[in-house]
């Protein structure tokens, strides 16, 4: 073979090389990732977002670090109360890293130390509470733990934002017990709202009744008053009606002897007219009745019923028509 071909074929070849390693020198940072680069083996910069450019067998990408908040989630751990209770209590921290050098070179494995930091942490803490203490402050252990590994892990770069206690699991035993008491309360709970249920109900029925009581007793006493008032009516009519027919009755008599009065009925007639007169007064109300010694003589009786009519209906009414005498 030619030398200028096998030279042709050692550029092409160096060529190639050249492009290849241009390329992989070649770096696009993304928007939540930080490039921490190193030449000849000591820190050099730190890469923002956007296109960097690698000096090949120079410069290289020592760490790429996530700026996104990050979990990480520890295992359960064995820990011991004030009143030497050995629990179990498992964890979880949120953190974000806010110095990439500082993540990158200021402690070896960051994951690793704030585990261990944080076992050392929670120990500490639970070691100051007693069992009911451990179980009912969760808040307090999750502000405690937070303040603890925010200010440890400031020289690491990191920014511990929030920790949460998932889950404190005590002794079986203790559970056991737990579980008992507050079956128990759960028991005495609900006999308690029975109990006020009933006493409850006992009132709404006693009021209710009361409410009947005297929602009847006022019905009674409106029927008492209409059928008073019906029969005060009823008599009122009565006596109305009475009163009535009485007038009707004197109006009618008056009007039969100014009848008479009118026609100058003669003696035979006035006669009559005053049996008629005499057995109506002998059943009326009349305080004066003169019966003359001659009952024949008919001017006598006409002037008796004259007199007994005049007590009982007015002057100018039972005034009868007198008779003229004539000659025998």
């Amino acid at each position: 073979m030619e030398s200028w071909a096998i030279a042709l074929i050692v550029a092409g070849i160096v060529i190639v090389i050249f492009v290849i390693i241009l390329v992989c020198s070649i770096k696009i940072v993304s928007q939540t990732d930080k490039f921490i680069i190193e030449r000849l083996g000591a820190y050099y910069k730190t890469w923002d977002t956007g296109i960097h450019m690698l000096i090949p067998f120079f410069d290289r990408v020592e760490e790429v670090v996530s700026m996104k908040e990050q979990v990480h989630d520890f295992e359960p751990q064995p820990v011991i109360t004030k009143d030497n209770v050995t629990m179990q209590i498992d964890s979880v921290i949120f953190f974000t890293v806010t110095d990439p050098k500082l993540y990158t070179y200021g402690v070896d494995d960051p994951l690793g130390a704030i585990e261990n930091l944080a076992s050392t942490t929670l120990r500490n803490i639970i070691g100051e509470l007693d069992l009911d203490q451990t179980l009912t402050s969760r808040d307090i252990i999750n502000a405690k733990m937070r303040s603890t590994l925010d200010e440890a892990t400031d020289a690491w770069g990191i920014k511990v934002n929030r920790v949460e206690v998932k889950n404190i699991l005590p002794p079986k035993d203790i559970r056991d017990a737990m579980e008992r008491q507050m079956r128990a309360e759960r028991e005495k709970r609900e006999k308690i709202l029975l109990a006020e249920g009933t006493k409850q109900s006992a009132i709404l029925i006693a009021e209710g009744n009361k409410e009947a009581s005297i929602l009847n007793a006022e019905a009674e006493k409106q029927v008492k008053i209409k059928n008073a008032e019906g029969q005060a009516q009823a008599i009122l009519n009565i006596k109305e009606a009475e009163a009535k027919g009485i007038v009707m009755i004197r109006e009618a008599e008056a009007q039969g002897l100014r009848a008479i009065k009118e026609v100058r009925a003669d003696n035979a007639v006035l006669t009559l007219k005053s049996y008629e007169a005499l057995s109506k007064v002998a059943d009326g109300k009349a305080t004066k009745l003169i019966i003359p010694s001659k009952v024949s003589d008919l001017t006598s009786l006409a002037n008796v019923i004259k007199e007994s009519v005049s007590d009982v209906l007015p002057l100018d009414e039972a005034e009868a028509p007198k008779e003229e005498k004539k000659p025998e």
